[in-house]
């Protein structure tokens, strides 16, 4: 490390979780060192509830009214008449259950959750929508399965003969469940001398049909046996007598017959073997399930999921599934053993630190994910022929990686909402990067589409078009309508007229050609990131380089009014500027580096002149009570100038010396000022060191933010700093609050949290980028 310095503290990531309970092993047989462990007794002292209406101050509740009314009538059409989810539900958000473990399943091919006490407890089968019912007879015990692994030791002085059980229930825990037409059967599955057995459950589901199986591993001296179809109402004595009897279960041959309206059934596999006296065995289970083509909610395309590409589309896929990950689970370990090393093994690091970067990429299979195949071209003409030759009708990535697409969050409901995806995108491009060029591509695709249907905004309760050409789009869909081809399902503000999210698309652009050196991605990209930059210029109104905000929240932070030039919209700007010289320098457009060297150098300075303080950039240039708050997320756009390997000499953007002024008023302000500097960085604080209640997003910390802001610590040398800040929001979350594998967009000092398992934390992986870099 840089000056040998340490980085952070070094305790045992949940020392606090575990001390109370520990017996003779504290650590705990056979768990892993580093990680989030947690005892099966503990309870979390702390309850939260959900932001709701009641939550906004009278005053806010004012300034918002007519938002109120216009939601509350749209709410009323999209549930009560279209029978639809809406895309944002405030009147029903998620409780938190203190329960979740880590999912099942791999990318986009749906999930299944865990809670850490065994039960699984959230599903997400069909593509981005989720139920979270804890389906109590479960409990016994890219690719959509789990493989759940036995160690058995017996200490006795004599051989023991064990039995353990798998149960499954038909269905998710929904009234769906109940519509009849469900059925099981038993199969055995054997290739290459590798022989499994299990039973596969059937689901006639009004859409999107699925099949599930549970099965066990063949080897020598362990017996498999199975029930096709067993009630599992009640306490499962029908099972359970079967079992006591001899050890195994018995079934009728052959197939089930379908269930009745009304009726439920479960199935059950049940392995038996010898552990020798004083020694071990081992028992491999797989958990698998089949939904091999999928609709959205409009029902109007079939797509299929990517994982068929290697295992068909028939649906008749769950044993070769279970198969395959029962006999090549150990090689995924040892991969995934050999990625983690270098990280987990780094004395310099902070465990709680391991925890958070490994444990935080839960939302990538988590995120309603969707990882499909690609059939055509992507369709970008959308009637306008002079934008044909702008992107391949069928990148090279697309083609060979497919089309991927996760949530903003389990509760708000938008793919790849690109503004928050700005924040998250480090965890794609750094460990999976096909995969984020190719989600670049459909962004890229997006702008050049057009779609002049009117709709009424909610915020200002103007009409508006839904997508405007040359523009970036907030999101590509909701899951219940058609994604891809109906983008910007978000519909608060019009965000045409957003200043974020065209610059994000050209930092993201370069960003992700820098770390893989991708030329062909950047050319194709170029004349997209010119389009969407000659859109943002009109927001320069009195042509001093700067880009001014409009006076309502018109970014990221859609619920925080900003006015004038600003140090969020106005640093992502600058640095825009800047990467556009550097992508002309590249590929040798000699006007457009001029063009944008001009605008650079006439912006930098109306920015120092407008917006520095003295010690740090003004929330905006407003005469409002707030203009001078200190906001948490003033450096965003010297965030991503570094992690370009940009900032200093021709491309330095902002003076060294103001970063850092900034950097450290912000550490002592947001965060040490705040919860004595435990729960990480507030949004915005006033420079008397009391917070800003000015809006209903000022007075929260978002936990996203707040890595990438200690990420932006770290870059500027400021490592300790940096690991302080980040620390106070991952114990809030996973220690304190009982939010693991749903980590929030945000939480208040007290008693309130915003948005359960959300995108944006990913941008941890921004922190992991800082550190490489720091070593060279």
């Amino acid at each position: 490390m840089r000056s040998g310095r340490k980085m952070g503290t070094a305790e045992a990531p949940s020392t606090e979780l575990m001390e109370e309970y520990a017996g003779g092993s504290p650590e705990g047989v056979g768990v892993p060192r580093f990680g989030w462990r947690i005892c099966l007794a503990h309870q979390f002292r702390e309850q939260r509830k959900p932001f709701e209406a009641s939550d906004v101050s009278m005053s806010h509740m004012i300034d918002h009214l007519g938002l109120g009314i216009r939601y509350l009538k749209w709410w009323y059409r999209k549930t009560r008449i279209e029978k639809k989810t809406p895309f944002i539900d405030t009147f029903n958000s998620i409780p938190l259950r203190q329960i979740y473990g880590a999912p099942l399943g791999g990318f986009g091919g749906g999930s299944i959750t865990r809670g850490w006490r065994g039960e699984f407890c959230r599903w997400q089968l069909n593509p981005g929508m989720y139920t979270y019912d804890t389906v109590i007879e479960n409990q016994d015990t890219s690719l959509p399965v789990g493989v759940f692994i036995w160690e058995i030791e017996n200490q006795n002085e004599e051989d023991l003969e064990v039995v353990l059980m798998f149960t499954l229930r038909n269905g998710t825990g929904t009234k769906d469940d109940l519509k009849g037409g469900h059925w099981n059967e038993p199969f055995h599955f054997n290739k290459e001398e590798e022989h499994i057995s299990g039973v596969l459950l059937h689901h006639a589901a009004p859409v999107n049909n699925y099949t599930m199986a549970i099965s066990a591993r063949h080897k020598q001296g362990l017996v498999i046996s199975h029930q096709t179809e067993f009630n599992p109402n009640g306490m499962g004595q029908e099972i359970w007598k079967d079992l006591l009897q001899d050890g195994k279960l018995d079934s009728l041959p052959g197939k089930g017959k379908q269930t009745d309206k009304g009726q439920v059934i479960a199935a059950a596999i049940a392995t038996t073997c010898i552990v020798p006296a004083r020694k071990q065995n081992v028992v491999e289970f797989c958990l698998a399930w089949d939904m091999p083509k999928i609709h959205f909610g409009s029902r109007e395309k079939e797509h299929a999921r990517w994982y068929t590409r290697f295992f068909g589309t028939s649906g008749d896929a769950a044993p070769a599934l279970s198969h395959y990950s029962l006999t090549h689970y150990k090689q995924w370990e040892q991969k995934i053993d050999d990625w983690q090393h270098p990280i987990l093994e780094n004395g310099q690091l902070p465990d709680w630190y391991k925890s958070a970067l490994f444990n935080e990429l839960y939302f990538i299979s988590d995120g309603g994910t969707i990882w499909l195949q690609v059939t055509g071209d992507l369709n970008i003409t959308n009637g306008l022929t002079d934008r044909r030759d702008q992107l391949p009708p069928l990148p090279k990535v697309m083609k060979d990686y497919g089309r991927f697409a996760y949530l903003e969050g389990q509760e708000y409901r938008m793919y790849n909402t690109y503004d928050v995806h700005f924040y998250a995108s480090f965890a794609l491009i750094m460990l999976w990067p096909k995969l984020e060029l190719s989600l670049q591509y459909d962004i890229a695709a997006a702008v050049l589409k057009e779609d002049n249907t009117q709709r009424i905004h909610l915020m200002n309760g103007r009409l508006a078009k839904v997508n405007t050409s040359n523009v970036v789009p907030h999101d590509i869909g909701d899951p219940d309508d058609e994604p891809w081809e109906r983008v910007n399902a978000y519909l608060i503000h019009d965000t045409a007229d957003w200043k974020d999210l065209n610059l994000k698309f050209i930092l993201q652009v370069y960003r992700d050609y820098y770390l893989t050196d991708d030329l062909t991605f950047l050319k194709d990209m170029w004349s997209i990131c010119q389009a969407v930059m000659d859109s943002e210029l009109k927001f320069d109104t009195d042509g001093d380089g700067l880009i001014e905000n409009s006076g309502y929240a018109d970014q990221t932070y859609d619920g925080w009014a900003v006015t004038g030039p600003s140090a969020y919209c106005g640093g992502l700007w600058l640095a825009s500027v800047c990467i556009m010289c550097k992508m002309a320098e590249i590929l040798k457009e000699e006007e457009e580096y001029k063009k944008y060297r001009d605008i650079l150098e006439k912006g930098k300075e109306a920015f120092e002149r407008i917006l520095w303080n003295g010690k740090y950039y003004n929330y905006d240039s407003s005469k409002k009570c707030y203009a001078n708050s200190v906001m948490s997320d003033q450096c965003a756009g010297q965030w991503f100038v570094r992690a370009c390997g940009l900032g200093e000499g021709e491309y330095e953007v902002f003076p060294k010396a103001h970063v850092l002024s900034a950097l450290k008023t912000i550490f002592d302000l947001n965060v040490m000022s705040f919860a004595n500097g435990t729960m990480g960085a507030v949004n915005g604080m006033r420079p008397n060191g009391t917070i800003d209640t000015s809006s209903v997003q000022s007075d929260e910390v978002w936990i996203g933010v707040v890595y990438g802001l200690a990420a932006t610590m770290i870059q500027e040398g400021l490592v300790n700093e940096g690991f302080k800040t980040a620390e106070g929001a991952y114990r809030t979350v996973w220690e304190q609050l009982g939010m693991a594998f749903q980590t929030p967009e945000a939480y208040c000092k007290k008693n309130i949290y915003r948005s359960l398992a959300y995108m944006r934390p990913l941008s941890i992986w921004s922190m992991q980028l800082a550190l490489d870099k720091m070593h060279g």
